[in-house]
């Protein structure tokens, strides 16, 4: 019987990137997707406290091949949604992703919504993988307004990465990081199939304000890279920059522990 993968995202039901990894995905698992119906990027762990969250149970977006919901909350909401109240008994593996760019450093890590999915499986104790991918600059405006349409070298490139997700999932079964702990894995904008994987920690950057002032009293969000501190081969974003697949164990088990 295949293992049963729960999948989620944060850059909506319809990201191209999602639909990339559940093909990946269903050679080897049972897939079920509980993702916002809407991106819901840079939103953290964020739970949605006042109003409803309306669920879609929406099958026909995978072409029937996985079970499906569209809900119209965050992805923690999506994964404790389903847990909670969608899903007959716990999956095996959580998995969120792929997300549209990467997910390195100590501020983005905390910032992601994919990231967060994870956190979310992690929490009830089974093994949670974020995956996301880095975009060429001057691919990122078109692929993040397309929901992660592509073509050309970075269409073989994520392919490339999401079968190497499909591995990563498998292994992990085989071999799972410690209860309590999510695997942040971030793919280069150039994968290929024999990319190898480095274990990275997550860097530590400067990033100052990410505002701008849009007209006096008013100020909108305006991304930048930031300066790492100390920069290191062995960070996540050493790791991308040389061309490799990072891999990052995030150790919440640990926080509070004595």
């Amino acid at each position: 019987m295949k293992p049963h993968a729960l999948v989620t995202n944060d850059d909506g039901i319809d990201s191209a990137f999602l639909h990339q990894l559940v093909e990946a995905l269903l050679p080897e698992f049972r897939v079920s997707v509980a993702a916002p119906a809407f991106e819901q990027s840079w939103i953290g762990r964020a739970m949605s406290r006042r109003g409803e969250v309306e669920v879609i149970h929406s099958p026909s977006t995978f072409a029937g091949t996985a079970e499906a919901w569209a809900i119209s909350g965050t992805p923690t909401d999506c994964v404790n949604i389903a847990f909670g109240h969608l899903l007959p008994q716990k999956p095996d593996i959580v998995l969120s992703g792929i997300n549209i760019g990467y997910n390195t450093t100590e501020t983005l890590i905390l910032s992601s919504g994919t990231v967060a999915g994870a956190i979310e499986g992690a929490l009830w104790g089974l093994p949670a993988i974020a995956f996301s991918m880095c975009v060429p600059n001057e691919l990122f405006p078109e692929v993040s307004r397309s929901k992660g349409q592509t073509s050309g070298n970075f269409a073989r490139s994520l392919t490339s990465a999401a079968e190497q997700a499909a591995r990563i999932s498998r292994d992990a079964l085989e071999s799972p990081a410690p209860t309590g702990t999510v695997v942040n894995i971030n793919f280069p904008s150039a994968t290929t199939p024999a990319t190898e994987i480095r274990e990275t920690r997550p860097a530590k950057v400067e990033l100052g304000s990410l505002f701008e002032e849009a007209r006096p009293g008013k100020f909108r969000f305006s991304f930048h890279h930031g300066t790492e501190i100390h920069a290191a081969p062995d960070t996540d974003r050493g790791a991308l920059d040389a061309g490799y697949i990072s891999r990052s164990v995030l150790d919440f088990a640990k926080v509070g522990a004595r």
